[in-house]
């Protein structure tokens, strides 16, 4: 039975969900299609990143962080713990019922706000018609004055490492092991890579990160990028960069990857490879031929800054457009489309979204870099602040990594904001509302911070611009 609406979303990802939950509040008659189901046959909400990515990735971080703070951390305290032991199945149970508590919270959010979920395969028809197939092949078909396409990304595949889901395995796979691998390979040290290879290196693998590009983390400020190389190595990853995959062998339960370097051709043996090259949009199935909107040629679909596609009416988001493929981007894209489709002013600041690597320490960056200043020719001042010199810091036995700020050299501008350290995460999101709101370095200089705390770091970094630093040694120029 075929039914209209004022918005019909495909996809309950994060810019999905989201993106139907804001329109039911603004009062439109909202739909979402959703296609993936439990192994009970009931529909699951929160697509890649509440099942399979950002949570259950930082429920196993956590988990392990904890696990190498008791192991190595303690003792620093005066506190003295004995054996330290970690149950891999109870570690994944945990991350299960994590997943689980908040995919429900979202099926308790589209009956809370009236949101009509459409289980099945959502398909865009001409004259924005979704057509949607159930988990049994039944099919109905619905109208919509406004539609979202919000399908998601699906890992990239190569073919030197087919995963087979067993000794090969994507991000997925890397979440389920039900014990820790002695040897584990990593191809790509990017978010996802560095993040699973640190999980398992802190509960006894041995791991090897193999890298194709010549530069560690190129997107980030190359002081960070260096920052974060050093630490990693300490903490025991062993990554190689400018190493190519050519092939892989599989003999019984071991793998023989076989990567070419600056040294040639060399081979690697592991008990689980895990394939992190990165992500891709997911549009298969979801276009008709005559659904009218252009996809480019590395697969994504074009929209304008307000996500509009090619069709009137017809929005997309998330990790199918262009930008970054980000839980918080799709998830600002869905408010703003909504608000867009009821008639408010919306836009995003797509300079602003930050970055994170959950690593311990965290990375976190938003804004331009000092390479990419410096190749637009932009003058610049930077101020930098450590950890070593925080008391907070110090006080939590965390003083790795530092908060980098760089300003405009004439107006003062924050340009960027760049931190190695412990609560990263959360530090960055002070540089985004500065940055929002134009703020200027002498701005958060001239901002009273609460002591003792690890953002004074920030406020220190900035002081730091114009060599006002406090608790540091201003450095001459």
């Amino acid at each position: 039975m075929s039914e209209k609406f004022d918005v019909i979303v495909i996809g309950a990802g994060p810019g999905g969900y989201v993106a139907a939950i804001r329109a039911a509040q603004l009062g439109l008659k909202t739909a979402c299609v959703e296609k993936w189901v439990s192994d009970e046959g009931k529909p699951v909400l929160g697509g890649t990143c509440l099942n399979v990515g950002c949570i259950p990735s930082k429920a196993l971080l956590d988990s392990t962080h904890k696990y190498e703070e008791a192991k190595h951390a303690f003792d620093v305290h005066g506190i003295s713990v004995g054996e330290v032991n970690i149950d891999v199945p109870t570690m994944v149970k945990r991350k299960n019922n994590i997943v689980k508590n908040l995919t429900q919270g979202v099926a308790g959010l589209f009956k809370g706000n009236g949101v009509t979920l459409l289980q099945g395969t959502g398909k865009l028809l001409a004259g924005k018609k979704v057509e949607v197939t159930d988990k049994d092949g039944k099919v109905s078909v619905h109208e919509a004055a406004n539609v979202i396409l919000a399908s998601g990304s699906v890992a990239v595949n190569i073919p030197p490492a087919p995963v087979n889901g067993d000794t090969i395995v994507d991000n997925i796979g890397a979440l389920d092991f039900t014990e820790t691998p002695k040897r584990l390979g990593v191809i790509g040290a990017g978010v996802i890579g560095l993040e699973l290879g640190s999980v398992w290196r802190r509960l006894g693998s041995e791991v090897v990160v193999l890298e194709a590009m010549n530069d560690f983390l190129s997107l980030c400020d190359v002081d960070v990028s260096k920052e974060a190389l050093k630490i990693m190595k300490k903490q025991g990853l062993d990554v190689r960069l400018g190493a190519r995959v050519t092939g892989t062998e599989i003999n019984g339960k071991e793998v023989t990857v076989k990567y070419t370097d600056s040294n040639g051709e060399q081979s690697l043996v592991v008990d689980k490879l895990v394939v992190a090259v990165g992500r891709r949009p997911y549009t298969e199935g979801l276009l008709a031929g005559d659904a009218g909107v252009v996809i480019d040629e590395r697969g994504f679909i074009k929209v304008d800054d307000q996500c509009r596609t090619s069709v009137p009416g017809v929005y997309a988001i998330g990790d199918i457009v262009r930008g970054p493929m980000l839980a918080h981007k799709a998830s600002e894209e869905g408010v703003m489309v909504a608000d867009i489709i009821q008639g408010h002013k919306a836009q995003m600041s797509y300079d602003l979204i930050p970055s994170v690597i959950y690593t311990h320490p965290e990375l976190a960056w938003v804004g331009k870099t000092e390479q990419q200043l410096k190749a637009q020719g932009v003058k610049y001042k930077v101020g930098k602040f450590p950890f070593a010199a925080s008391g907070r810091a110090m006080a939590a036995n965390d003083t790795e990594g530092f908060v980098k700020i760089i300003a405009d050299e004439a107006t003062d501008r924050i340009l960027g904001c760049h931190i190695v350290g412990g609560h990263a995460a959360d530090l960055i999101a002070q540089a985004v509302i500065a940055m929002e709101f134009g703020s200027s370095a002498e701005d958060i200089a001239l901002t009273v911070f609460a002591h003792p705390t690890v953002s004074e770091a920030v406020h220190e970094a900035a002081l730091a611009v114009d060599n006002h630093a406090i608790h540091i040694v201003n450095r001459k120029r």
